[in-house]
């Protein structure tokens, strides 16, 4: 994984984005786990909106994309109206062809870092309450489960209940 490269995702990326998140959501559906995300389900003016307001960053190696992820400064759809003391990861995925295990969970401390920079001491996040096996992977990497949202909006106008969870960073050695 030393030969990661980090950088915030510009409009010229935002096919490779699209792609690895429909490459993703084929990944997920081949592994049984269904209702997360669906192929085509995001196209690239979501990503030019996280752009605007927030990050899409891109992990690269050997100049292609293999992973990404956003990070958000609010989300009043699963959190309400809270201070400025949390960064929120979304779409943390990667491509499972081209990387080692263990990938995504580098991408993530990579994430954290950012958002302990900015000068937050949280990182939240929300996953789909039914996926059993997601949020076993944040619980392992140290988060704790805060609350769950109940019909969260999504892409397409339908909703889904989500499991909040957070983690300091404050005093993160990652």
């Amino acid at each position: 994984m030393n030969d990661l490269r980090f950088r915030l995702a510009d409009d010229a990326d935002l096919a490779a984005v699209v792609h690895l998140r429909d490459n993703a959501a084929r990944w997920m559906s081949a592994q049984g786990v269904t209702g997360q995300w669906r192929p085509g389900e995001l196209d690239a003016d979501h990503f030019r909106r996280i752009m605007a307001s927030g990050e899409v960053w891109l992990a690269e190696a050997a100049d292609r994309v293999v992973g990404a992820w956003e990070v958000w400064w609010e989300d009043e759809d699963a959190w309400g109206p809270q201070p400025p003391t949390a960064g929120y990861v979304h779409r943390l995925m990667v491509d499972h062809k081209s990387v080692p295990p263990g990938t995504g969970r580098h991408l993530l401390r990579v994430a954290e870092r950012r958002v302990a920079e900015a000068g937050r001491s949280l990182v939240r996040l929300d996953c789909l309450a039914a996926n059993a096996r997601l949020n076993a992977y944040y619980l392992n990497a140290g988060y704790q489960v805060v609350g769950h949202k109940e019909g969260k909006p999504q892409p397409g106008g339908t909703t889904k209940s989500f499991t909040l969870l957070e983690k300091s960073v404050r005093d993160s050695g990652d």
